[in-house]
């Protein structure tokens, strides 16, 4: 059948013989009529679909080479080229071999003969095309697809084509999709590193070509006040004066298409740096290229030559003049992501770092022509940020490495960075010069922490610096010296983006993230030179609190009340920038609080002594005038200013109550009348401002303090001041006004942790327990009074009051019990036990209520988070008989009917109930002994028959998290509910199998973990696999007789789907191990039965085929060598406090090996250390203890001898660890032409693995204890079927330990079998 183009009257909407010009008319019709604004989306879905099969029909293609070399429509074009992606991309392997071979040979023609007329989005995309069929066929059936792009490249007609391919060949083929198996991506990177050094020279002729061709002509400008920089701060760097001077010569201008040319070039370059190793292929003069480029973007003189010539020597703009330096300093960028630099690249490294501050030092240069601001304003704001992104790149990667080359100047680099951070023309800029400081700050404290013996030294060369960036980062955040910048600053709109979110975990406006990264820079100095830091920040602190104190002499008394006698406006601004910079200099003091307090206590006390005073008098002293009430002659600016400052210091204050809390232990026993004036003041401020008529600011931040003296410093006498007397009959009024409910919450749980907590110093027998009772009773009595009261009318609680006002009384008394209660749990038993001595009639009272309000969803909220909060904290307070009459209330009560309403018909508050009441459920399950054992069958049947299935089919994840969790938490914690297990099942598993109980309960809950694995929540399916996983690893559950024999391989069944249907493709790893261990309890029947069974189940694949699949699905259960990247700790250059990494090597390996790195530390000789990354660690394996060993080759030797290592560091990162290599014995370490090159296969306890290292080289220079591998000599040259791998084998086979990693092959042949799989599926279409 041939196709065609639609007919709107055929059933068959594509006529068999129609003409390809006829069908280029219709399908042009059609397009046009699609994207056209009148047409309804119903025609677009008819359109879509008469498109669609069009491109599935077999010889589609040849009328889309057709339309696109007829038709001038994009939309037909982009089409056709469409059909071609979906053609090459998932139907390639059925399209017959001649078919290929003739769209092999007219894609590029067509490519070739249009690339100058047709659209930039179509000439790329058909360039993808191609590059797609390459990623497919190359080198095997398409062998010059790369020739022909480097022949592309050498022509001078078509180098940009040409250009454009070899980025688009990169990006495809250097880091293509997940739609290609594991294999075949190796050997295109393969394929394209052997092209690496052929590219490099290509591009760097076009880019030194282009830059001496227009050099010859470039006028030479005349002599400037410029002229003269000639890099006399770091042109002496490594004795190479000349690069300085190179750097000095002027900058050609380009015509337009020369331009083009070096930006693709260089666009290349970019993308090639990013995945290809530091190698000698990166050569010196193609470095110094794009160094002159670099220099586009920051040559302000040539940028102006340009503009004024431009119009007449069809030169490019100076904007398109630094897009060039743009794309250079992404090149740059990309070899400093690097961190791992060979030894023979670091000559390399230290010459970009000349060059590069080379351009920082002309860009930070100040002269008369052009301050260092206006000059940075000037540039390119695309071009600041790459240069930004280097000087980070620097700092965070390469700092520890350069800085120990006596001949680099840090210091001097510093200064550079310095001129660079304070003149950023935008505060983004300026947040990022930050971030490098404080990516500098750190290392300099790992430093100093790693070698405490040079602290003094370190401090010494780096002082200066450190104080001069203290004094510029406060003096930027005073309105005194920055005033213009800060009112630029928006502290009005929050910003709730990702990233300030991710860091401060919650929103903030502009000037509030300004001032925090400010003071994160000066409390990180302050860490490093806490002296120097105090002498510079509290005099400063002081200027502005005497303005503060002293506008006591102009506030005057009016008929109104008080009011501040400052009219005139340059005194009313003066004094809302000073005080807006005492409250910048209050949280600067406050963030400072942790530096006084520790080891340093003692050595700093009096400073910290004359902060405290200073605060607690201007605390005080703003709550006696009440300046937060005082009129201002401008309300609008000059109040909130006021409010600031008074809270800001109570802020401060409370940051100093650790520092308070050690003051106190250390005085406990003397009672100190200076640390009693301290607390008793403190409460003299704080009192006034715990009332309804006082802002929320300033009452929230008195009640915060006021919390933190009663939970953290804790002082005996705290109870006895007046002003906390005052406080608790404030609260205890009924009469009084309730505070908001936050400060409510807040003031309660002050006044009731200082009743509860445990007094510091003192013995159990001097706490006065007794009186403290009596008094937290009164305390919760008084605040639970009008709740207590709604007992008696429970079951018509409206007959005496509206629903709402009860509503409201139960809220406000659960939210202060609750919180009272949450702070207490994790406290003493006494202090638990009088709490709940104290609650026990409100919680009774609570129990009584919630039947009277189980139909509303939102006081049953309330009160089953109220009784969680119990559960967690106050369980075994309030007994067993208690505890049993809650749960079978809460059993009685959530019905099926109930559960019903709550979940489908009141939204979000009715689920919310639900999952609270499961959450109180899953503590009953966990709760050891056989207390709450008789309410197991209870639970476990309202999970199953009441909850699941009303959830079972909602698409909503609500509730379902909260109850597998409880269905996980009933089998951890009750396994013997299920499996009586006995001592002779246990010591013989094989022998006795364990006695099953409850089996239709069990069997239901399994049914229900397997049915969540067909939903698309791919949340609960990560959460439900950990959770069979971790019943596997602890229990067992695997190897069940039930599980083995019912339920086994319809779970790896369901999961294999999930696999082949890429429908959680971000699970592939812990899907695959987690098949495997499965597999693994029958790996017999696995491959005989199930394997077959699964594979004839498959659609569209044919008999042959699905046998192929099962022969290269191999049966072996070990894994000789493991996959992926290896990787130097970071901590390694600071091992055994040497100062910095000499050298690092990176080896080679053979193909089935992964890298290995091996470093030697100076001054270490016997110090040889090997860094390798496992990426898979199933559960069966801890990483905290295991014993792995790494068979090296020795020359000396000539025989592999057993590396010891010593211990595994846990990775951050998913499914990975680290191995630490340490050999005593090796005692020249590894030189210049050696390295360790190895796998790690490992076991835990006793047993051990080998891995096998073909190019390895240990040290040769002493002898090592013979072992049982000495036997075992071998070429390093030899194929992988040697000795080396036998032992391995046979090492491995005799250990149970290698099952843990034997994962490893299995999962890379399933990850093969389902992606074969998934691409069978879509050949169906051709044979169809």
């Amino acid at each position: 059948m041939t196709p065609g183009m639609p007919s709107e009257t055929s059933k068959n909407p594509w006529p068999v013989a129609a003409s390809e010009e006829a069908s280029l008319r219709a399908l042009e019709s059609l397009m046009t009529e699609f994207f056209h604004d009148c047409t309804t989306n119903e025609r677009k879905r008819e359109i879509e679909e008469l498109l669609n099969n069009f491109a599935q029909q077999i010889g589609a293609w040849r009328f889309c080479l057709y339309f696109l070399s007829s038709t001038r429509n994009d939309y037909v074009m982009m089409y056709s080229l469409t059909v071609f992606e979906n053609l090459i991309n998932k139907m390639w392997l059925g399209v017959p071999s001649q078919d290929k071979m003739e769209i092999r040979s007219c894609l590029p023609k067509l490519l070739l003969a249009h690339h100058k007329t047709l659209p930039y989005f179509i000439r790329n995309k058909l360039c993808k095309v191609i590059v797609d069929i390459g990623r497919q066929d190359w080198p095997m059936f398409y062998h010059d697809f790369f020739t022909n792009i480097l022949q592309l490249i050498q022509s001078p007609v078509t180098t940009p084509l040409g250009l454009i391919m070899l980025k688009t060949t990169s990006e495809e083929l250097a880091c293509p999709r997940e739609d290609l198996s594991v294999a075949r991506k190796e050997e295109l990177r393969k394929l394209l590193l052997d092209q690496v050094q052929t590219v490099l020279g290509l591009l760097t002729g076009i880019l030194e070509t282009v830059w001496d061709k227009h050099s010859v002509t470039a006028a030479t400008p005349p002599p400037s006040p410029t002229s003269g920089e000639s890099g006399d701060l770091l042109s002496n760097l490594l004795q190479s004066p000349s690069s300085a001077k190179l750097l000095n010569q002027p900058i050609p201008i380009l015509d337009v298409e020369s331009e083009y040319i070096c930006s693709l070039a260089l666009e290349c370059l970019a993308h090639l740096f990013s995945w290809i190793p530091l190698s000698a292929s990166i050569t010196p003069s193609l470095l110094t290229t794009i160094f002159h480029f670099a220099r586009f973007g920051c040559d302000i003189r040539a940028r102006k030559m340009a503009s004024v010539n431009g119009s007449s020597q069809n030169c490019v703009s100076g904007q398109e003049r630094g897009r060039l330096g743009v794309l250079a300093m992404s090149c740059i960028n990309e070899l400093m992501s690097k961190n791992c630099v060979p030894m023979e690249f670091e000559e390399y490294l230290l010459r970009m770092f000349q060059q590069t501050f080379y351009l920082l030092q002309k860009i930070t240069k100040d002269n008369n022509a052009h301050t260092v601001k206006s000059r940075l304003e000037e540039l390119d704001e695309s071009y600041i940020e790459k240069f930004t992104d280097f000087l980070r790149l620097f700092v965070s990667v390469h700092l520890r490495r350069i800085e120990s080359y006596s001949q680099f100047p840090v210091v001097e680099f510093l200064t550079l960075l310095f001129k660079y951070t304070f003149h950023q023309p935008t505060h983004e800029g300026y947040f990022s010069c930050l971030d490098i400081w404080t990516l500098f700050l750190d290392y300099l404290t790992s430093k100093i922490k790693s070698r405490l013996g040079d602290k003094e030294a370190v401090l010494n060369r780096y002082e200066d610096a450190l104080v001069l960036l203290l004094t510029e980062v406060l003096n930027r955040i005073q309105f005194r010296y920055n005033q213009a910048q800060l009112e630029e600053l928006d502290d009005e709109t929050l910003d709730d983006d990702a990233f300030s979110s991710m860091w401060t975990r919650d929103q903030q406006t502009e000037w509030q993230r300004y001032l925090r990264q400010s003071l994160e820079v000066v409390a990180k100095v302050m860490e490093l030179l806490p002296t120097h830091a105090f002498s510079t920040l509290f005099p400063v602190l002081q200027d502005n609190l005497e303005v503060y104190l002293g506008l006591q002499q102009f506030i005057v008394t009016s008929g109104s009340g008080h009011r501040l006698n400052i009219t005139a406006e340059n005194d009313c601004r003066r004094l809302h920038c000073s005080l807006r910079d005492l409250s910048s200099l209050l949280q600067a003091v406050g963030r400072l609080a942790e530096y006084f307090i520790g080891d340093v206590f003692a050595a700093r006390f009096n400073d910290a002594l004359t902060v405290v005073e200073r605060l607690v008098k201007v605390t005080l002293y703003g709550s006696q005038i009440k300046l937060y009430n005082i009129e201002t002659a401008v309300p609008s600016v000059l109040k909130p200013d006021l409010i600031d400052v008074h809270a800001q210091s109570l802020a401060a204050l409370q940051a100093y109550s650790h520092w308070l809390a050690q003051y106190c232990s250390e005085v406990h026993r003397q009672n100190t009348q200076q640390f009693v004036t301290l607390i008793s003041t403190t409460m003299d401020a704080i009192t006034p401002l715990i009332s309804t008529k006082v802002q929320d600011k300033l009452l929230l931040s008195a009640c915060h303090l006021l919390v933190s003296l009663a939970t953290t410093v804790r002082p005996v006498f705290l109870i006895s001041i007046p002003a906390v007397q005052k406080v608790f009959n404030r609260i205890t009024d009924a009469s009084a006004l309730r505070l908001v409910d936050k400060a409510q919450v807040l003031v309660c749980r002050a006044l009731s942790n200082i009743l509860l907590l445990p007094w510091p110093n003192l013995p159990e027998n001097e706490q006065q327990w007794p009186v403290r009772s009596i008094n937290h009773a009164s305390l919760i009595s008084a605040l639970s009074r009008d709740y207590r009261n709604l007992k008696p009318s429970a079951v018509a609680p409206q007959r005496k009051m509206p629903l709402d006002d009860t509503k409201l009384i139960i809220h406000q008394t659960l939210s202060v019990l609750e919180d009272i209660v949450e702070n207490i749990s994790g406290e003493s038993t006494k202090s638990r036990q009088i709490c709940y001595q104290s609650l026990q009639e409100s919680v009774q009272v609570s129990l009584a209520l919630f039947p009277a309000f189980i139909h509303q969803s939102d006081v049953t909220d309330e009160m089953l988070s109220f009784f969680l909060t119990l559960f967690r904290g106050l369980r075994v307070q309030m007994g067993v008989p208690f505890t049993e009459q809650i749960i079978q209330t809460f059993l009685n009560m959530f019905t099926r009917e109930q559960l019903a309403e709550s979940i489908l018909h009141e939204g979000s508050t009715g689920c919310r109930v639900v999952e609270k009441f499961l959450k109180i459920l899953q503590v009953v399950v966990q709760e050891p002994g056989q207390v709450f054992k008789p309410f197991l069958p209870s639970i476990i049947a309202l999970c199953m028959e009441q909850v699941y299935p009303i959830i079972a089919e909602r698409p909503s994840p609500d509730v379902k998290a909260e109850l597998f969790e409880l269905l996980f938490r009933t089998l951890h914690h009750n396994w013997r509910y299920f499996f009586k297990s006995t001592v002779l099942a246990s010591v013989q598993r094989g022998i006795a199998e364990e006695q099953m109980e409850n089996e239709p309960q069990f069997s239901a809950i399994m049914q229900a973990f397997g049915q969540s694995f067909l939903q698309p929540d791919i949340h609960l399916f990560k959460q439900n696999l950990f959770y069979l996983e971790t019943l596997n690893t602890k229990q067992k559950l695997y190897h069940k007789k039930i599980f083995r024999t019912a339920m086994l391989f319809q779970f790896v069944n369901v999961l294999l789907q999930v696999l082949v249907h890429k429908s959680h493709d971000l699970l592939q790893e812990e899907i695959g191990i987690a098949i495997y261990n499965m597999a693994s309890v029958d790996f017999d029947g696995f491959f005989a039965a199930f394997l077959p069974e699964f594979l004839t189940s498959c659609d569209g694949v044919d008999a042959n085929q699905k046998s192929v699949l099962g022969r290269n699905f191999k049966m072996d259960r070990l894994c000789p060598c493991l996959p992926g990247p290896a990787l130097i700790h970071p901590e390694c250059a600071q091992a055994g406090q040497r100062p910095a990494l000499l050298q690092t090597l990176q080896r080679q390996p053979a193909p089935w090996h992964c890298e290995a790195l091996g470093l030697l530390l100076p001054g270490d000789m016997d110090f040889c250390c090997c860094h390798l990354r496992q990426p898979y660690l199933p559960p069966q394996m801890s990483p905290r203890r295991a014993s792995v060993t790494l068979l090296g080759f020795s020359h000396r030797k000539q025989r592999c001898l057993p590396l010891p290592l010593l211990h595994i560091l846990p990775l951050p990162s998913r499914a990975g660890f680290w191995v630490h290599l340490s050999t005593g014995w090796c005692s020249q370490g590894v030189g210049a032409g050696e390295g360790v090159c190895g796998q790690v296969l490992g076991g835990t306890g006793k047993s051990h693995g080998v891995a096998h290292a073909d190019q390895a080289h240990v040290g040769h220079g002493a002898e090592s204890p013979r072992t049982a591998h000495d036997s075992a000599t071998f070429s390093p040259f030899q194929p992988r079927r040697d000795v080396t791998s036998e032992l391995l084998w046979r090492v491995c086979q005799a250990s149970p330990a290698p099952i843990a990693l034997r994962s490893l092959l299995f999962v890379r042949d399933l990850q093969r079998l389902t992606f074969l799989l998934f691409s069978h599926h879509s050949i169906v279409i051709l044979r169809n």
